[in-house]
């Protein structure tokens, strides 16, 4: 098998952000997963596991290991070499990571004996911010577990020779995603909520498609941001880029920005990999 029919997927990011969520989600899908490999092992252990017929891995990276500082330049390496590495960050912002520690009640890998838990934060991330460029980022801040596995699987499992599209909805009173490349303001739009019966549906139902396709300021503004991605897309596939998040919010997340990420996405998807992801909405536990 060469190197290039290889999938080999590197999980690093902000130590309590759900590296091992990540990990186990791959593994569920057939992964031969490794967690807190020592970057200088990478090749020997890509090597090795070829040779036991292991060919869909992934390694998991963090800030415990020395020789951290030496990965971007060895995935230089690696990919010119044929291999094909993606790399996904996780990131979570200040309040949820501080949240999580308290509840685990484990230390953070960087807090010196009687040292504050912001400060190891702080330096972690300026530690890993060689590692966050080029890599697909994933904002956990709000995610729960089986939505965050969920998004892993479809993360991975697009496949595609060019850039896949990411359009995620959100709600601006819980935050925009970090994950985001581009944010795009819907609350200017007319609000499905305040009208009875379309309040407790969302962007996916019928009747909140059909009363934001009655407004023309909608579809102008959503072919406003198509035009704007369709002119600058062919820029960011020459820089190498394999993803593009495209963030779209609203008010509460649910009607809005839903259906605009709906509506982009099937704009998009003839003619490249798109991924939807609604963060609201998947944040919703099934009845």
């Amino acid at each position: 098998m060469s190197a290039a029919e290889r999938e080999v997927v590197l999980i690093t990011g902000i130590s309590g952000s759900g590296k091992s969520v990540a990990l186990h989600a791959l593994e569920d899908i057939g992964f031969f997963c490794i967690d807190n490999l020592p970057p200088e092992l990478l090749r020997e252990f890509l090597q090795a596991a070829q040779r036991r017929g292991h060919h869909r891995i992934a390694i998991g990276v963090d800030v415990r290991s020395a020789s951290l500082g030496g990965v971007p330049e060895l995935l230089v390496q690696l990919r010119t070499e044929g291999v094909a590495i993606r790399t996904v960050f996780l990131d979570a912002n200040g309040d949820a990571l501080v949240r999580r520690f308290s509840e685990t009640r484990r230390p953070h890998p960087l807090t010196k004996e009687g040292g504050a838990l912001v400060d190891a934060i702080a330096r972690e991330r300026q530690l890993l911010e060689p590692l966050r460029e080029g890599a697909v980022v994933i904002d956990t801040s709000d995610l729960r577990p089986a939505q965050m596995r969920a998004w892993m699987r479809d993360l991975i499992g697009a496949h595609g020779t060019g850039l896949t599209l990411v359009f995620e909805s959100f709600a601006y009173k819980h935050g925009v995603p970090r994950d985001a490349d581009f944010v795009f303001d819907l609350r200017a739009l007319p609000n499905p909520h305040y009208v009875r019966e379309l309040s407790p549906l969302t962007g996916r139902d019928a009747a909140v498609a059909q009363f934001l396709r009655s407004h023309p300021e909608v579809d102008e503004m959503l072919s406003s941001i198509e035009t704007f991605l369709r002119r600058w897309l062919a820029a960011f596939e020459a820089d190498q880029r394999s993803y593009l998040t495209v963030a779209l919010g609203c008010t509460g997340g649910h009607h809005r920005s839903v259906y605009a990420a709906e509506a982009l996405a099937r704009s998009f998807a003839t003619e490249r990999v798109t991924l939807v992801r609604h963060r609201e909405l998947d944040a919703t536990p099934p009845a």
